[in-house]
């Protein structure tokens, strides 16, 4: 393949998607600048899943062999009632979903090896945002909220589900955000359970309550769930968040009392609604919008870093198979992903459901299925159906060929 004639891209965000999309520009002779609003790479956040095509991705990028170096390692998980008492417990692979192959990492790990692998070829700006976006036939004059001014002939929004690129180019983000019904929380705490590569569930109607510890970590990650028709609030007014998780975990039993005193205090706590993305395109003019800007599909999904890995190797590669043009190259993205994002949202509606279990006695035989699963002679089967639905979606983009890249690892 030749390669085009060096093109600027502004990329907004240094998450995931910003950072692989940078490294595919990159390769394919592109300059690309990552603008990101935090002061510094953000490294916190709960474990993510890399599964079905996103693994050939990252072996294309380099990065799977540090990835599996840094693998979560969970061994299963466990329900226990209002006493802690275990209901039942499961192997991740029944937990998880996941196959031979599949990885999964805490997303502040996958965010440090993505910035570590582009950091030397890629300009980042940290602590800075867009502005101001005015679109001309030649490119986009960008001002930054700094009072830098720069001209881009490119810009993309992988700035995720609340993205300021997707309000500024489509308007009012609640247009596009399609709230199903629950809210979730995740900080960390100190491990005061003592689990070791291991999750414990505690289920109540409408909630659920998650502790985790992974491979390596002395802490435990702490994710609550809850059903709640849509609020009101500012996502980056931390306080009131934290107070509209213990609003709504009043009267919780088992641990969580102190979980929430730990909450509190916590310094990376993460809340928002689990929600659906849905526009009718992704792209406008010199503009376009990728991972969770474009299509979120919900942490219940598990895939929206699978589909943030795929949508930014297939949106390199097609600006590079366009030679740089990029209105063939934004409608050919958006063929190839629009199928499997559409599966994967599909399935994160069924999924938040179940999360949010809203009677007792469903609960109740819930649990009794949890209990029995692993002494029953079909468990196999039923493993295999969670994980045939899980790996159905997580290959639902393919993995395009965009030919020999002169830097490919």
């Amino acid at each position: 393949m030749t390669h085009t004639t060096a093109k600027t891209v502004l990329i907004s965000g240094a998450s995931i998607a910003g950072p692989a999309l940078a490294y595919w520009l990159h390769e394919y002779g592109f300059t690309p600048t990552v603008v990101e609003r935090a002061p510094e790479l953000r490294t916190g956040g709960y474990k993510v899943d890399i599964r079905g095509t996103a693994i050939e991705v990252c072996r294309r990028m380099g990065i799977l062999d540090e990835i599996r170096t840094n693998s979560t390692d969970m061994d299963g998980g466990s329900y226990v009632d209002e006493a802690g008492r275990t209901i039942g417990e499961m192997p991740a692979e029944i937990f998880g979903g996941r196959v031979e192959g599949d990885d999964e990492i805490m997303r502040g790990e996958l965010a440090r090896i993505m910035y570590e692998r582009t950091r030397d070829d890629v300009e980042y700006l940290f602590g800075d945002s867009i502005a101001t976006l005015a679109e001309d036939a030649d490119g986009v004059e960008v001002t930054f909220e700094s009072g830098l001014r720069r001209r881009f002939d490119l810009v993309v929004g992988a700035d995720g589900m609340h993205s300021h690129t997707r309000r500024l180019v489509f308007g009012d983000e609640r247009q596009f955000k399609r709230h199903l019904g629950a809210y979730i929380s995740i900080f960390t705490a100190p491990n005061h359970l003592g689990l070791e590569r291991w999750e414990t569930y505690h289920a109540s109607p409408g909630r659920l309550t998650c502790v985790y510890s992974s491979a390596g970590e002395t802490d435990a990650k702490n994710m609550f769930v809850f059903a709640s028709p849509e609020l009101s609030y500012d996502h980056r007014d931390v306080a009131t968040q934290k107070r509209m998780l213990a609003d709504a975990s009043a009267g919780g039993r088992w641990e969580i009392p102190r979980l929430m005193r730990h909450a509190a205090d916590a310094d990376d706590f993460y809340f928002d609604s689990i929600a659906l993305v849905e526009m009718d395109r992704w792209s406008k003019g010199r503009v376009v919008l990728l991972g969770d800007a474009a299509h979120c599909a919900s942490p219940a999904s598990g895939q929206g870093t699978g589909l943030a890995l795929l949508g930014a190797y297939t949106l390199a590669g097609e600006l590079a198979a366009a030679g740089g043009d990029h209105r063939v190259a934004f409608e050919a993205y958006e063929r190839v992903m629009r199928p499997g994002v559409e599966r994967n949202q599909k399935m994160a509606e069924g999924f938040v459901k179940e999360l949010t279990v809203d009677r007792k006695w469903k609960i109740a035989l819930r649990m009794f299925m949890v209990r029995t699963l692993p002494k029953t002679p079909w468990k196999n089967l039923i493993a295999k159906k969670i994980r045939d639905e899980i790996q159905a979606a997580a290959r639902a983009v393919p993995v395009t060929e965009y030919g020999t890249l002169a830097h490919a690892a």
